[in-house]
């Protein structure tokens, strides 16, 4: 999540935190999770997988892993206008922001302003999550997924003679800059292939489109048509559009799902408003952008931007947008080899600020689960797990969201509670569940979609842990493990206390927890993995070095391989004084004892732990993606100060100027065609 977008308000009032003194006995310890795990199905992100039917070639089982090492060495900190990677590696600049996908747009011109169509139609801006779908099972030509998280609204207009949006008594061009805005949010889908040694977007392919703040989506799951009605959707299950799109998953069965994060400032409710908007943070004032001041301009078209006002107006919900912000918030399920297909907002999955999306441990006849984590301050994490049981036939379907709606419209919603010891429990979000105060959430709640809307209000109930920002997860295809970011949390104070997960007062580090389900879905074993921190402080529990130190762990990813890799998004000025966001990796079934046993990350082990990319001043790195033969990387690059390059497509060429900066998406390659980090 950008810092841009981050909202320090503190909605969770629940009191749901226990103090705990235990950081010297607990973290310490040299506790394992488990040893000799059962190989994971697949890895949750896919990070490798050439098709989602059968094992990866580079998915390895415990034993072939012993042998896989990091090949590279960890580089030094960087402060520069341009990306670095390791001593024989290249990376090369690709769709930009602004970047035609097809002729319905533009060619990109830093000197002239874009309009709303050649927006809907290129590449959006600040690139996030991301993932690559292989064409035939090939790893040079494949589908980039691509999330656009939020505005840089100084760029949008950088050419503009003011610098600024039109002025609303300018009715025509603000009514195009602000359907422009709404058209750089969503989800790119764009075709890419390796031609003469460069990626290339391909322009005008069949696959390329884009999911905007306009697309209609259906809404699926317990949130009924009755319950999103208004006076545009007038009872059906749809809702328009998807912002601030971060994290970012994938389905065992090829689909990409794009999370919605920080959503609710883009709508206001100044009356109406009821207990789940007050939670969630809905504005009670104006937007974070003021698209509804364009609403009833000349130009508006159906209720465009009315629909970000849902103040009760009118008499029924058919006369207002007062259930417009019910269709948001949720995961959203794209089919990227289908250009036909409409997005899926899979409700049953529960409605926060998801920060990311990612499947665990497949295994035939039991039911599919999806982590998520509500990425602010003292929120929970989250599991579903499906009704159905998971079937290998259902991996290559015929109808990839068919397949989606029979795994994620029914099944059960969980929320994570976290205690001593290393033991923990999920506590259903279910009617018949038993509150912290011994009554049912019925009591509380008319409807499981009730709850759906409210799902932190109810999780609150539950007695959840309130966590350290949790963002995104993913799963080791080794061991089955979960690992989850806890990104930061300068807002626990002694006032507030801390818990067994989030051992740590003022914690603008971060660290990475890490837990192994049970058989009954229900009880499960939790560590932390690696803490954040400064070479040189208190606070280095894992006993970081110059080369490994990073704050504010955020985009996570396993490859098919079992190499977990980590993204920063720091704001700690202990560590940005030294480097810039980075990704660094390490392959945590390596860290073993002698007897087998996994360890975390400490003093006889962290230079397993490694930096091996650092991006370009000002910016965050977001998305991890890789192609099946694990060849070829792509990360995002968001919000960079002064990058990239326009002379070439250099990444690690700084500009010798200044310029238009343009969140990008970078290809890394090993120099010999090798594989990446081995």
């Amino acid at each position: 999540m950008s810092k841009e977008t981050f909202d320090p308000t503190i909605y969770n009032k629940s009191g749901n935190t226990e103090f705990a003194k235990v950081l010297e006995t607990h973290v310490n310890r040299r506790k394992v999770l488990k040893g000799g795990a059962a190989m994971g199905g697949m890895s949750a992100l896919g990070l490798g997988l050439a098709s989602c039917a059968s094992k990866d070639d580079d998915e390895q089982t415990p034993e072939e892993n012993a042998s896989l090492k990091l090949g590279f060495e960890s580089i030094a900190g960087s402060k520069t206008d341009a990306v670095v990677v390791p001593q024989g590696y290249s990376a090369q600049v690709l769709a930009p922001w602004g970047e035609a996908l097809n002729d319905n747009a533009s060619v990109f011109d830093a000197n002239n302003q874009m309009s709303a169509l050649d927006q809907e139609n290129a590449m959006g801006q600040n690139h996030d999550g991301m993932h690559f779908f292989p064409l035939n099972d090939s790893s040079t030509d494949g589908i980039l997924c691509i999330n656009h998280e939020y505005l840089n609204v100084d760029a949008l207009y950088a050419n503009q003679t003011t610098g600024e949006k039109p002025l609303v008594t300018e009715i025509a061009e603000y009514v195009d800059a602000t359907r422009l805005e709404i058209n750089a949010h969503g989800v790119s889908v764009v075709r890419v292939k390796l031609m003469d040694g460069k990626w290339n977007v391909v322009k005008n392919d069949e696959h390329n489109r884009r999911f905007t703040g306009l697309t209609e989506f259906d809404v699926t799951g317990p949130v009924t048509a009755e319950l999103l009605r208004t006076k545009f959707s007038q009872g059906q299950a749809i809702a328009r559009g998807t912002f601030n799109n971060c994290g970012n998953g994938t389905t065992p069965w090829g689909t990409y799902l794009t999370c919605e994060e920080n959503w609710p400032g883009y709508f206001v409710k100044t009356s109406g408003r009821n207990t789940a908007d007050d939670r969630i943070g809905i504005a009670n004032d104006e937007t974070r952008y003021g698209w509804e001041f364009a609403a009833g301009l000349a130009g508006e078209l159906q209720d465009e931007f009315t629909r970000f006002d849902g103040s009760t107006i009118g008499a029924t919900a058919n006369d207002d947008y007062r259930n417009e912000v019910n269709g948001h918030g949720y995961i959203v399920e794209i089919d990227p080899y289908n250009p036909n297909s409409r997005g899926q907002k899979r409700t049953a999955l529960g409605r926060f600020r998801h920060e990311g999306c990612t499947f665990g441990k497949l295994t035939e006849g039991k039911p599919v689960v999806f982590y998520s984590g509500h990425d602010s301050r003292f929120e929970y994490v989250y599991k579903f797990v499906s009704a159905k049981n998971w079937s290998a036939a259902d991996a290559d379907p015929t109808d990839r969201l068919a397949t989606g709606a029979s795994y994620m419209d029914e099944g059960t919603l969980y929320v994570a509670q976290f205690n001593i010891n290393g033991h923990a429990k999920w506590l259903a979000l279910e009617l018949a569940s038993i509150d912290k105060n011994g009554n049912l959430l019925s009591d509380s709640f008319a409807s499981l979609a009730k709850i759906i809307l409210n799902t932190a209000g109810a999780a609150d109930l539950l007695g959840a842990t309130p966590m350290d920002r949790p963002e995104w997860g993913a799963v080791d295809p080794v061991t089955g493990t979960v690992y989850m970011t806890m990104t930061n949390n300068t807002r626990r104070t002694l006032d507030v206390g801390t818990n067994y997960a989030n051992p740590r007062l003022d914690n603008k580090f971060g660290h990475i927890i890490r837990w192994d389900e049970s058989e009954n879905q229900v009880d499960f074993s939790w560590d932390i993995f690696v803490f954040g921190s400064p070479e040189t402080s208190d606070y280095n529990i894992s006993d970081l070095s110059a080369l490994n130190q990073f704050a504010s762990p955020d985009g996570l990813a396993f490859d098919a391989r079992g190499i977990l890799w980590v993204q920063t998004d720091n704001s700690a000025g202990e560590v940005t004084s030294y480097t810039n966001d980075q990704m660094l990796a390490v392959i945590p079934s390596a860290l073993v004892d002698e007897d087998g046993k996994m360890q975390n990350i400490n003093a006889d082990n962290q230079t397993n732990l490694k930096r091996f990319f650092v991006g370009p001043n000002g910016c965050e790195v977001t998305g991890i993606a890789m192609s099946p033969d694990n060849t070829t990387m792509f990360v995002n690059i968001q919000h960079p100060g002064n990058w990239p390059n326009p002379e070439n497509t250099d990444a690690t060429s700084a500009p010798g100027n200044t310029v238009l900066a343009r969140s990008s998406t970078v290809v890394i390659r090993k120099d010999d065609g090798g594989k990446i980090g081995e």
